[in-house]
């Protein structure tokens, strides 16, 4: 029988869907590069939530914007509504 994903890792996993979507749409590029790094870092997420529970254990006491980098959310601002959910889930 498999496991149901709690809202925090349903929430991580719908995150790192929206930024595969802009890697997807960067491929190619220079700065794809960038998405792909913003990509693993959500896949931290995604494995802390798995393991703890919580994110807290990756971002400290910052945010989700933060440790996924400010200057990419900004550029990527369809990815907003997914940090939200996951901070809200948190």
């Amino acid at each position: 029988m498999t496991r149901s994903r709690t809202p925090l890792e349903a929430a991580a996993g719908k995150l790192i869907a929206a930024i595969q979507k802009e890697w997807g749409i960067e491929a190619g590029e220079p700065r794809s590069a960038e998405s792909e790094n913003v990509m693993h870092a959500a896949h931290d997420l995604l494995q802390a939530a798995s393991k703890f529970g919580s994110i807290v254990s990756v971002i400290g006491s910052g945010s989700v914007s933060t440790f996924l980098g400010t200057q990419w959310v900004q550029a990527h601002p369809r990815v907003l509504p997914y940090i939200a959910a996951l901070e809200d889930a948190q």
